[in-house]
Protein backbone atom coordinates (compact mmCIF):
# COMPACT_ATOMS: atom_id res chain seq x y z
CA UNK A 1 0.00 0.00 0.00
CA UNK A 2 1.16 3.41 -0.35
CA UNK A 3 -0.53 5.78 1.81
CA UNK A 4 -4.23 5.03 2.23
CA UNK A 5 -4.34 3.78 -1.65
CA UNK A 6 -3.98 -0.05 -2.72
CA UNK A 7 -2.31 -1.44 -5.38
CA UNK A 8 -5.60 -2.32 -6.92
CA UNK A 9 -6.34 1.07 -6.47
CA UNK A 10 -3.16 2.59 -8.31
CA UNK A 11 -3.70 0.01 -11.01
CA UNK A 12 -6.82 1.46 -11.84
CA UNK A 13 -5.32 5.15 -12.15
CA UNK A 14 -2.56 4.06 -14.36
CA UNK A 15 -5.12 2.28 -16.91
CA UNK A 16 -7.14 5.44 -17.03
CA UNK A 17 -4.35 7.38 -17.41
CA UNK A 18 -3.16 5.39 -20.25
CA UNK A 19 -6.22 5.15 -21.76
CA UNK A 20 -6.78 8.93 -21.68
CA UNK A 21 -3.65 9.48 -23.48
CA UNK A 22 -4.32 6.56 -25.94
CA UNK A 23 -7.50 8.92 -26.52
CA UNK A 24 -5.73 12.36 -26.75
CA UNK A 25 -7.40 13.47 -24.09
CA UNK A 26 -4.25 15.20 -22.85
CA UNK A 27 -5.89 17.53 -19.65
CA UNK A 28 -7.45 15.19 -18.55
CA UNK A 29 -4.54 12.85 -19.14
CA UNK A 30 -2.41 14.80 -16.73
CA UNK A 31 -4.88 15.38 -14.56
CA UNK A 32 -4.85 11.34 -14.28
CA UNK A 33 -0.97 11.20 -13.92
CA UNK A 34 -0.95 13.50 -11.60
CA UNK A 35 -3.18 11.55 -9.33
CA UNK A 36 -1.76 8.54 -10.04
CA UNK A 37 1.82 9.63 -9.23
CA UNK A 38 0.43 11.61 -5.91
CA UNK A 39 -0.57 8.03 -4.71
CA UNK A 40 2.72 5.80 -5.90
CA UNK A 41 5.50 8.04 -7.29
CA UNK A 42 7.64 5.04 -7.64
CA UNK A 43 6.61 4.87 -11.24
CA UNK A 44 9.39 6.09 -13.84
CA UNK A 45 7.28 5.35 -17.27
CA UNK A 46 4.41 7.29 -15.87
CA UNK A 47 6.47 10.28 -15.42
CA UNK A 48 7.71 9.84 -18.86
CA UNK A 49 4.09 9.64 -19.86
CA UNK A 50 3.35 12.41 -18.05
CA UNK A 51 6.33 14.93 -19.36
CA UNK A 52 5.32 13.51 -22.90
CA UNK A 53 1.56 15.14 -22.48
CA UNK A 54 2.62 18.25 -20.74
CA UNK A 55 5.46 19.20 -23.26
CA UNK A 56 1.79 18.55 -25.82
CA UNK A 57 0.36 21.17 -23.41
CA UNK A 58 3.30 23.35 -23.58
CA UNK A 59 3.52 23.16 -19.75
CA UNK A 60 7.45 23.18 -20.47
CA UNK A 61 9.57 23.69 -17.24
CA UNK A 62 7.03 21.50 -15.86
CA UNK A 63 7.48 18.32 -18.54
CA UNK A 64 11.19 19.07 -17.29
CA UNK A 65 10.51 18.39 -14.14
CA UNK A 66 8.81 15.17 -15.20
CA UNK A 67 11.19 13.63 -17.03
CA UNK A 68 13.15 14.67 -14.33
CA UNK A 69 11.99 12.56 -12.02
CA UNK A 70 11.77 10.07 -14.70
CA UNK A 71 15.34 10.01 -14.64
CA UNK A 72 15.43 9.93 -11.13
CA UNK A 73 13.97 6.87 -10.67
CA UNK A 74 15.19 5.22 -13.14
CA UNK A 75 13.65 4.90 -16.10
CA UNK A 76 14.62 2.98 -19.12
CA UNK A 77 16.69 4.25 -21.71
CA UNK A 78 17.91 7.68 -19.89
CA UNK A 79 19.77 8.54 -22.49
CA UNK A 80 16.38 9.32 -24.69
CA UNK A 81 15.15 11.01 -21.78
CA UNK A 82 18.03 13.61 -21.53
CA UNK A 83 17.23 13.97 -25.47
CA UNK A 84 13.90 15.19 -24.53
CA UNK A 85 14.74 17.60 -22.14
CA UNK A 86 17.25 18.87 -24.73
CA UNK A 87 14.67 19.66 -27.57
CA UNK A 88 12.64 21.22 -24.91
CA UNK A 89 15.54 23.55 -23.60
CA UNK A 90 16.29 24.60 -27.29
CA UNK A 91 12.98 24.58 -29.21
CA UNK A 92 11.07 26.24 -26.36
CA UNK A 93 12.74 28.00 -23.85
CA UNK A 94 15.96 29.29 -25.55
CA UNK A 95 18.53 27.85 -22.93
CA UNK A 96 20.54 26.20 -25.53
CA UNK A 97 24.13 25.83 -23.15
CA UNK A 98 21.68 23.55 -20.96
CA UNK A 99 20.61 21.72 -23.81
CA UNK A 100 23.91 21.45 -24.91
CA UNK A 101 24.21 19.51 -21.11
CA UNK A 102 21.72 17.45 -21.55
CA UNK A 103 23.10 16.15 -24.91
CA UNK A 104 26.21 15.66 -23.16
CA UNK A 105 25.09 13.25 -20.53
CA UNK A 106 23.10 11.21 -22.85
CA UNK A 107 26.17 10.76 -25.39
CA UNK A 108 27.87 10.15 -21.53
CA UNK A 109 25.57 7.05 -21.49
CA UNK A 110 25.30 5.90 -24.77
CA UNK A 111 28.08 6.94 -26.95
CA UNK A 112 26.57 5.98 -30.17
CA UNK A 113 23.34 7.44 -29.44
CA UNK A 114 22.44 8.96 -32.98
CA UNK A 115 19.57 10.97 -31.87
CA UNK A 116 21.72 12.65 -29.58
CA UNK A 117 24.31 13.21 -32.38
CA UNK A 118 22.07 14.55 -34.46
CA UNK A 119 20.46 16.84 -32.21
CA UNK A 120 23.81 17.87 -30.98
CA UNK A 121 24.84 18.82 -34.74
CA UNK A 122 21.66 21.23 -34.98
CA UNK A 123 22.61 22.80 -32.21
CA UNK A 124 25.95 23.80 -32.98
CA UNK A 125 24.14 24.82 -36.25
CA UNK A 126 21.80 27.25 -34.33
CA UNK A 127 24.97 28.42 -32.59
CA UNK A 128 26.65 29.08 -35.77
CA UNK A 129 29.20 26.03 -34.57
CA UNK A 130 29.83 24.93 -38.44
CA UNK A 131 33.33 22.89 -37.68
CA UNK A 132 31.26 21.45 -34.34
CA UNK A 133 28.20 20.69 -36.79
CA UNK A 134 30.56 19.13 -39.27
CA UNK A 135 32.07 16.96 -36.90
CA UNK A 136 29.33 15.45 -35.32
CA UNK A 137 27.02 14.62 -38.49
CA UNK A 138 30.62 12.74 -39.73
CA UNK A 139 30.26 11.20 -35.98
CA UNK A 140 26.79 10.00 -36.82
CA UNK A 141 27.53 8.86 -40.12
CA UNK A 142 30.13 6.36 -38.47
CA UNK A 143 27.26 5.05 -36.17
CA UNK A 144 25.50 4.87 -38.71
CA UNK A 145 26.97 5.37 -42.57
CA UNK A 146 23.57 5.26 -44.29
CA UNK A 147 21.32 7.43 -41.59
CA UNK A 148 19.80 9.97 -44.81
CA UNK A 149 19.10 13.11 -41.92
CA UNK A 150 22.58 12.69 -40.98
CA UNK A 151 23.85 12.62 -44.84
CA UNK A 152 21.40 15.51 -45.67
CA UNK A 153 22.52 17.89 -42.67
CA UNK A 154 26.00 17.08 -43.84
CA UNK A 155 25.09 18.45 -47.15
CA UNK A 156 23.21 21.67 -46.00
CA UNK A 157 26.18 22.70 -44.30
CA UNK A 158 28.74 22.21 -46.91
CA UNK A 159 27.23 24.87 -49.77
CA UNK A 160 30.36 26.54 -51.92
CA UNK A 161 30.80 27.64 -55.21
CA UNK A 162 32.96 24.71 -55.93
CA UNK A 163 30.44 21.60 -55.99
CA UNK A 164 31.54 18.73 -53.14
CA UNK A 165 31.28 15.61 -55.60
CA UNK A 166 32.23 12.95 -53.39
CA UNK A 167 29.78 14.17 -51.23
CA UNK A 168 27.06 14.40 -54.13
CA UNK A 169 27.65 11.03 -55.14
CA UNK A 170 26.95 10.00 -51.94
CA UNK A 171 23.79 11.29 -51.89
CA UNK A 172 22.92 10.12 -55.02
CA UNK A 173 23.93 6.64 -54.42
CA UNK A 174 21.76 7.24 -51.34
CA UNK A 175 18.52 8.46 -53.32
CA UNK A 176 18.43 5.55 -55.78
CA UNK A 177 17.92 3.00 -52.79
CA UNK A 178 14.77 1.44 -53.41
CA UNK A 179 14.24 0.76 -49.83
CA UNK A 180 14.29 4.63 -48.95
CA UNK A 181 10.84 5.51 -47.97
CA UNK A 182 9.61 8.63 -49.49
CA UNK A 183 10.28 10.74 -46.56
CA UNK A 184 14.11 10.28 -46.86
CA UNK A 185 14.41 10.86 -50.50
CA UNK A 186 13.19 14.11 -50.00
CA UNK A 187 15.71 14.98 -47.48
CA UNK A 188 18.32 13.76 -49.54
CA UNK A 189 16.60 15.03 -52.40
CA UNK A 190 16.11 18.87 -50.59
CA UNK A 191 19.98 18.65 -49.58
CA UNK A 192 21.57 17.14 -53.27
CA UNK A 193 19.28 20.26 -54.72
CA UNK A 194 20.80 22.54 -52.24
CA UNK A 195 24.65 21.41 -53.33
CA UNK A 196 24.15 21.49 -56.59
CA UNK A 197 22.56 24.78 -56.74
CA UNK A 198 25.50 26.38 -54.25
CA UNK A 199 28.16 24.56 -57.15
CA UNK A 200 25.96 26.57 -59.45
CA UNK A 201 24.51 23.14 -61.59
CA UNK A 202 21.31 24.67 -62.07
CA UNK A 203 19.77 22.24 -64.53
CA UNK A 204 20.70 19.46 -62.07
CA UNK A 205 19.87 21.10 -58.75
CA UNK A 206 16.50 21.76 -60.51
CA UNK A 207 15.18 18.06 -61.33
CA UNK A 208 16.10 17.05 -57.91
CA UNK A 209 14.19 19.73 -56.38
CA UNK A 210 11.38 18.71 -58.23
CA UNK A 211 11.82 15.18 -56.97
CA UNK A 212 12.55 16.07 -53.69
CA UNK A 213 8.96 18.21 -53.57
CA UNK A 214 7.43 14.74 -55.03
CA UNK A 215 8.63 12.66 -52.43
CA UNK A 216 7.75 15.16 -49.31
CA UNK A 217 4.08 15.51 -51.48
CA UNK A 218 4.22 11.45 -51.19
CA UNK A 219 5.59 11.22 -47.73
CA UNK A 220 3.39 13.57 -46.00
CA UNK A 221 -0.15 13.77 -48.18
CA UNK A 222 0.15 17.20 -48.50
CA UNK A 223 -2.52 19.22 -50.52
CA UNK A 224 -2.76 22.86 -50.91
CA UNK A 225 -6.32 23.78 -51.24
CA UNK A 226 -5.99 27.20 -53.65
CA UNK A 227 -10.25 27.49 -53.10
CA UNK A 228 -9.76 27.18 -48.94
CA UNK A 229 -6.74 29.91 -49.02
CA UNK A 230 -9.11 32.43 -50.75
CA UNK A 231 -11.79 31.34 -49.04
CA UNK A 232 -9.42 32.42 -45.63
CA UNK A 233 -8.47 35.54 -46.69
CA UNK A 234 -12.23 36.73 -47.86
CA UNK A 235 -13.24 36.16 -44.30
CA UNK A 236 -9.85 37.47 -42.40
CA UNK A 237 -10.31 40.80 -44.42
CA UNK A 238 -14.25 40.73 -43.65
CA UNK A 239 -13.17 39.98 -39.92
CA UNK A 240 -11.18 43.27 -39.82
CA UNK A 241 -12.90 45.89 -41.54
CA UNK A 242 -11.13 48.34 -39.47
CA UNK A 243 -8.37 49.51 -37.33
CA UNK A 244 -8.25 48.25 -33.71
CA UNK A 245 -8.65 51.38 -31.10
CA UNK A 246 -4.98 52.75 -30.68
CA UNK A 247 -3.12 52.04 -27.20
CA UNK A 248 0.24 52.64 -25.70
CA UNK A 249 0.46 49.67 -23.89
CA UNK A 250 4.12 48.05 -24.78
CA UNK A 251 4.05 45.84 -27.59
CA UNK A 252 6.66 42.98 -29.44
CA UNK A 253 8.25 44.10 -32.97
CA UNK A 254 6.50 41.86 -35.08
CA UNK A 255 8.10 40.60 -38.25
CA UNK A 256 6.05 39.38 -41.02
CA UNK A 257 6.08 38.35 -44.40
CA UNK A 258 6.45 34.87 -46.13
CA UNK A 259 9.22 32.70 -45.55
CA UNK A 260 12.36 32.97 -47.26
CA UNK A 261 12.08 37.03 -47.63
CA UNK A 262 14.98 37.95 -45.54
CA UNK A 263 12.90 38.32 -42.42
CA UNK A 264 15.73 36.17 -40.28
CA UNK A 265 18.35 38.39 -41.47
CA UNK A 266 16.47 41.83 -40.46
CA UNK A 267 16.21 40.31 -37.11
CA UNK A 268 19.71 39.81 -36.24
CA UNK A 269 20.17 43.01 -37.62
CA UNK A 270 17.92 44.23 -34.65
CA UNK A 271 19.33 41.99 -31.94
CA UNK A 272 22.25 43.90 -32.49
CA UNK A 273 21.31 46.75 -30.56
CA UNK A 274 21.58 46.32 -26.87
CA UNK A 275 17.57 47.65 -26.66
CA UNK A 276 16.29 44.30 -28.35
CA UNK A 277 15.81 40.96 -27.42
CA UNK A 278 15.41 38.49 -30.93
CA UNK A 279 12.52 35.83 -29.83
CA UNK A 280 12.94 34.17 -32.80
CA UNK A 281 10.01 32.34 -34.86
CA UNK A 282 7.21 32.08 -31.88
CA UNK A 283 4.22 29.51 -32.28
CA UNK A 284 2.61 31.75 -29.95
CA UNK A 285 0.02 33.27 -32.29
CA UNK A 286 -0.48 30.41 -34.14
CA UNK A 287 -1.39 28.16 -31.01
CA UNK A 288 -3.64 30.99 -30.05
CA UNK A 289 -5.08 30.91 -33.42
CA UNK A 290 -5.35 27.13 -33.32
CA UNK A 291 -7.11 27.19 -29.87
CA UNK A 292 -9.61 29.54 -30.90
CA UNK A 293 -12.75 27.94 -32.61
CA UNK A 294 -14.17 30.36 -35.35
CA UNK A 295 -11.34 32.17 -36.14
CA UNK A 296 -11.08 34.81 -37.32
CA UNK A 297 -14.58 35.71 -36.88
CA UNK A 298 -14.16 34.78 -33.03
CA UNK A 299 -11.76 37.87 -32.73
CA UNK A 300 -14.27 40.57 -33.83
CA UNK A 301 -16.76 39.50 -31.05
CA UNK A 302 -14.63 38.40 -28.14
CA UNK A 303 -15.31 40.44 -24.91
CA UNK A 304 -12.78 41.99 -23.02
CA UNK A 305 -12.05 38.60 -20.61
CA UNK A 306 -11.16 36.57 -23.68
CA UNK A 307 -8.86 39.31 -25.26
CA UNK A 308 -7.07 39.63 -21.54
CA UNK A 309 -6.54 35.93 -21.43
CA UNK A 310 -5.31 35.61 -24.85
CA UNK A 311 -2.90 38.38 -24.07
CA UNK A 312 -1.73 36.65 -20.88
CA UNK A 313 -1.45 33.80 -22.84
CA UNK A 314 1.29 35.23 -25.39
CA UNK A 315 2.75 36.93 -22.33
CA UNK A 316 3.16 34.07 -20.50
CA UNK A 317 5.08 32.44 -23.47
CA UNK A 318 7.57 35.63 -23.56
CA UNK A 319 8.12 35.32 -19.94
CA UNK A 320 9.74 31.95 -20.43
CA UNK A 321 12.46 33.47 -22.92
CA UNK A 322 13.37 37.13 -22.58
CA UNK A 323 13.59 39.58 -19.51
CA UNK A 324 10.13 41.62 -19.07
CA UNK A 325 11.94 44.93 -19.87
CA UNK A 326 13.48 43.69 -22.99
CA UNK A 327 11.91 44.93 -26.51
CA UNK A 328 11.53 41.75 -28.22
CA UNK A 329 11.02 40.23 -31.85
CA UNK A 330 8.61 37.53 -32.91
CA UNK A 331 9.82 36.82 -36.15
CA UNK A 332 7.44 34.47 -37.39
CA UNK A 333 6.77 34.62 -40.82
CA UNK A 334 3.62 33.66 -41.56
CA UNK A 335 1.96 35.35 -38.98
CA UNK A 336 1.21 37.96 -41.47
CA UNK A 337 -2.22 36.32 -41.76
CA UNK A 338 -2.76 37.56 -38.17
CA UNK A 339 -2.11 40.98 -38.38
CA UNK A 340 -5.64 41.67 -37.63
CA UNK A 341 -5.32 39.48 -34.21
CA UNK A 342 -1.93 40.64 -33.37
CA UNK A 343 -3.05 44.63 -33.64
CA UNK A 344 -6.69 43.39 -31.86
CA UNK A 345 -3.91 42.21 -28.69
CA UNK A 346 -1.46 44.58 -29.03
CA UNK A 347 -2.97 48.21 -30.94
CA UNK A 348 0.70 49.76 -30.76
CA UNK A 349 2.58 46.78 -32.26
CA UNK A 350 5.03 47.87 -34.83
CA UNK A 351 4.86 45.41 -38.11
CA UNK A 352 8.43 44.67 -39.95
CA UNK A 353 7.20 43.27 -43.13
CA UNK A 354 9.85 41.42 -45.29
CA UNK A 355 9.55 41.05 -49.30
CA UNK A 356 11.32 39.67 -51.78
CA UNK A 357 11.43 39.56 -55.84
CA UNK A 358 8.50 36.92 -56.29
CA UNK A 359 10.36 34.73 -58.44
CA UNK A 360 13.70 34.56 -56.26
CA UNK A 361 10.55 34.03 -53.47
CA UNK A 362 9.18 31.25 -55.15
CA UNK A 363 12.16 29.56 -56.26
CA UNK A 364 13.72 29.71 -52.58
CA UNK A 365 10.39 28.25 -51.41
CA UNK A 366 11.22 25.46 -54.18
CA UNK A 367 14.70 24.34 -53.08
CA UNK A 368 13.62 24.54 -49.18
CA UNK A 369 12.26 21.07 -47.10
CA UNK A 370 9.37 22.69 -45.24
CA UNK A 371 6.64 21.52 -42.76
CA UNK A 372 3.90 19.34 -44.25
CA UNK A 373 1.41 22.36 -43.57
CA UNK A 374 3.26 24.86 -45.93
CA UNK A 375 1.62 21.99 -48.66
CA UNK A 376 1.53 25.27 -51.47
CA UNK A 377 5.80 25.35 -51.69
CA UNK A 378 5.49 22.04 -52.87
CA UNK A 379 4.06 23.00 -56.35
CA UNK A 380 5.44 26.14 -57.87
CA UNK A 381 2.14 27.12 -59.21
CA UNK A 382 0.77 26.68 -56.10
CA UNK A 383 3.25 28.61 -54.16
CA UNK A 384 2.33 31.82 -56.78
CA UNK A 385 -1.33 31.22 -56.04
CA UNK A 386 -0.41 31.14 -52.07
CA UNK A 387 1.86 34.61 -52.59
CA UNK A 388 -0.71 36.33 -54.75
CA UNK A 389 -3.22 35.45 -51.41
CA UNK A 390 -0.61 36.79 -49.45
CA UNK A 391 -0.02 40.08 -51.07
CA UNK A 392 -3.77 40.92 -51.69
CA UNK A 393 -3.87 40.15 -47.31
CA UNK A 394 -0.98 42.65 -47.06
CA UNK A 395 -2.39 44.96 -48.91
CA UNK A 396 -5.21 44.80 -46.75
CA UNK A 397 -3.54 45.48 -43.18
CA UNK A 398 -1.49 48.09 -45.21
CA UNK A 399 -4.72 50.09 -45.69
CA UNK A 400 -5.76 49.89 -41.97
CA UNK A 401 -2.51 50.45 -40.18
CA UNK A 402 -0.31 52.47 -43.03
CA UNK A 403 1.56 53.98 -40.11
CA UNK A 404 2.35 50.87 -37.97
CA UNK A 405 3.95 48.89 -40.91
CA UNK A 406 7.19 49.18 -42.40
CA UNK A 407 8.41 47.54 -45.48
CA UNK A 408 12.05 46.21 -46.07
CA UNK A 409 12.72 45.20 -49.19
CA UNK A 410 15.17 42.41 -49.25
CA UNK A 411 17.19 43.46 -52.62
CA UNK A 412 17.07 47.20 -51.30
CA UNK A 413 18.41 45.81 -48.11
CA UNK A 414 21.56 43.51 -49.61
CA UNK A 415 22.49 46.72 -51.74
CA UNK A 416 22.17 49.88 -50.46
CA UNK A 417 21.18 48.91 -46.30
CA UNK A 418 22.46 51.90 -44.54
CA UNK A 419 19.74 54.30 -45.40
CA UNK A 420 16.68 51.37 -45.34
CA UNK A 421 18.07 50.38 -42.02
CA UNK A 422 17.99 53.94 -40.42
CA UNK A 423 15.02 54.30 -41.63
CA UNK A 424 13.80 51.11 -40.21
CA UNK A 425 15.25 51.78 -36.57
CA UNK A 426 13.39 55.59 -36.71
CA UNK A 427 10.26 54.17 -37.36
CA UNK A 428 10.47 51.78 -34.35
CA UNK A 429 12.02 54.45 -31.89
CA UNK A 430 15.28 53.00 -31.74
CA UNK A 431 18.32 55.10 -31.59
CA UNK A 432 20.44 54.34 -35.31
CA UNK A 433 24.25 52.38 -34.18
CA UNK A 434 26.78 52.12 -36.82
CA UNK A 435 27.95 48.55 -36.11
CA UNK A 436 23.96 47.67 -36.91
CA UNK A 437 25.88 45.25 -39.96
CA UNK A 438 28.35 43.49 -37.72
CA UNK A 439 25.64 41.07 -37.39
CA UNK A 440 27.44 37.92 -38.73
CA UNK A 441 29.61 38.18 -35.93
CA UNK A 442 26.75 37.34 -33.55
CA UNK A 443 26.60 33.88 -31.61
CA UNK A 444 23.00 34.10 -31.10
CA UNK A 445 21.35 30.99 -31.73
CA UNK A 446 19.46 31.07 -34.76
CA UNK A 447 16.86 28.20 -35.56
CA UNK A 448 15.32 29.03 -39.16
CA UNK A 449 16.87 27.59 -42.55
CA UNK A 450 18.92 31.28 -42.75
CA UNK A 451 21.06 29.91 -40.10
CA UNK A 452 24.26 30.04 -42.28
CA UNK A 453 23.47 33.08 -44.57
CA UNK A 454 23.56 35.37 -41.25
CA UNK A 455 26.34 34.08 -39.93
CA UNK A 456 27.75 36.09 -42.72
CA UNK A 457 28.55 39.58 -43.83
CA UNK A 458 25.68 41.15 -46.11
CA UNK A 459 25.96 39.70 -49.76
CA UNK A 460 23.47 40.05 -52.92
CA UNK A 461 24.09 36.54 -54.47
CA UNK A 462 20.52 35.53 -53.29
CA UNK A 463 19.34 38.58 -55.34
CA UNK A 464 18.42 37.49 -58.78
CA UNK A 465 18.49 34.28 -58.12
CA UNK A 466 15.95 33.02 -60.27
CA UNK A 467 17.74 34.52 -63.41
CA UNK A 468 19.54 30.78 -63.06
CA UNK A 469 16.47 29.45 -63.61
CA UNK A 470 14.95 31.72 -66.27
CA UNK A 471 13.88 28.63 -68.68
CA UNK A 472 12.31 26.91 -65.49
CA UNK A 473 10.10 29.50 -64.43
CA UNK A 474 8.95 31.08 -67.62
CA UNK A 475 5.25 29.82 -67.08
CA UNK A 476 5.30 32.07 -63.49
CA UNK A 477 6.58 34.94 -65.17
CA UNK A 478 3.39 36.83 -65.63
CA UNK A 479 2.12 37.76 -62.40
CA UNK A 480 -1.36 36.34 -60.51
CA UNK A 481 -1.58 32.86 -61.34
CA UNK A 482 -4.90 31.39 -62.42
Amino acid sequence: MFGCVTAEDWQRLLSEASQLRRQGKVDDAIAAYQRLLTSNPDLPDSWYNLAFLQRQAREFDAALASYGEALKRGVRDPQEVHVNRAVILSDHLARPEEARAELDAALALAPDYLPALLNLGNLDEDLGERTAAEATYRRALEVAPENPLALSRLAGISHAPQLDHSLADRLRVAMRNTRRSPAERADLGFALAGLLDAGGHFDEAFEVATAANRASRAASGAHYDRAAAELFVDRSIAAFPSPAAPSPAPAPIFIVGMFRSGSTLVEQILAGHERIHPAGELELIPELVRRTANYPEAVAAADGAALDRWRDFYRDGLARIAPSDALLTDKRPDNFLHVGLVKTLFPAAKIVHTHRNRLDNLLSLYFLHLDPSMAYALDLKDAAHWYDQYERLMAHWKSLYPDDIFDVDYDELVRSPEPLLKRLFAFLGIEWRENALDFSRSNRPVRTASVWQVREPLHARSSGRAQNYSEQLRSLRGGPTD
